[in-house]
């Protein structure tokens, strides 16, 4: 949809679909999964790319991984996963920025191991130092309204909530708190986590969210090629249809045909 671009910090997206990069069966795999889906951005992680950094210098030896991120064209997002400490994520916040060169940045402070659930006591503490030092900060955060609302007031312009779980595809588990929290914020809202089927993704679409991040959906599907594409159709699909306006739900059958002059019609008149 070219009239209605993804607007992010300023910055205009043509795609409201974003993939992660890891768990492809090949790196050629995961360049065609790119090459099908053309995402807003790919998200990478410093720490699991080992990309030989030499943070004074600010230069990174040869890596065939990077060098595949940057033939696709595509943005890059680093991320902070991994990381369990508050200066933890700074730093390594700080060390995406000279690798990557981008002041993006997926902030993720992990609190539990098990879950993979953000540590939501100091998550608006590093995302206000990271706005301060002038990062471009997407934050991964839950669903809950009050935790999204204080990363907007330090300075967040769009927040990031899971769905589910990281990685168990279970699709969106609190439906009732993930609707109010598009319903009260008007800041960018992407689903980053937890979806499993395109079905997912269209259905958080249809709700208002402006975009979704994915990885395990499609890296491991059977044919993640295939699933990359019926992805960024869905995304497509539910941004319509949000646009498009759903009609309202009813309690009782209504008839698609109007019955005025038709035996059914007199039948009831008469009645």
């Amino acid at each position: 949809m070219p009239n209605d671009p993804l607007i992010l910090y300023g910055e205009t997206f043509a795609s409201r679909l974003l993939l992660g990069t890891s768990r492809y069966p090949s790196p050629s795999v995961m360049g065609a999964a790119i090459e099908r889906a053309r995402p807003a951005m790919l998200t990478a992680s410093l720490r699991r790319q080992n990309l030989g950094v030499n943070v004074n210098a600010g230069a990174s030896s040869s890596n065939g991984f990077w060098d595949l991120l940057r033939q696709t064209g595509v943005p890059v997002l680093p991320n902070t996963a991994g990381c369990h400490g508050l200066q933890e994520a700074i730093t390594t916040a700080h060390m995406a920025r000279e690798v990557f060169d981008t002041a993006w940045i997926k902030l993720e402070l992990i609190g539990d191991d098990y879950t993979l659930q953000p540590d939501t006591l100091n998550l608006v503490e590093a995302a206000s130092r990271l706005v301060k030092d002038g990062f471009k900060v997407l934050p991964y955060c839950t669903e809950d309204l009050v935790l999204c609302q204080r990363l907007v007031d330090v300075g967040c312009q769009a927040v990031m909530p899971w769905a589910a779980p990281i990685g168990t595809g279970k699709g969106p588990v609190n439906p009732y708190a993930m609707q109010v929290l598009r319903e009260r914020l008007s800041v960018p809202l992407l689903v980053d986590a937890g979806l499993g089927r395109p079905s997912h993704a269209c259905q958080v679409m249809e709700w208002g969210y402006d975009a979704v991040l994915l990885n395990t959906a499609v890296a491991l599907a059977q044919d993640p090629v295939l699933m990359a594409g019926a992805f960024a159709d869905a995304v497509s699909a539910g941004r319509s249809a949000f646009l498009g306006g759903a009609m309202q739900e009813q309690q009782a059958a209504q008839p698609s045909t109007p019955v005025l002059g038709t035996p059914f019609w007199h039948h009831a008149q008469e009645q």
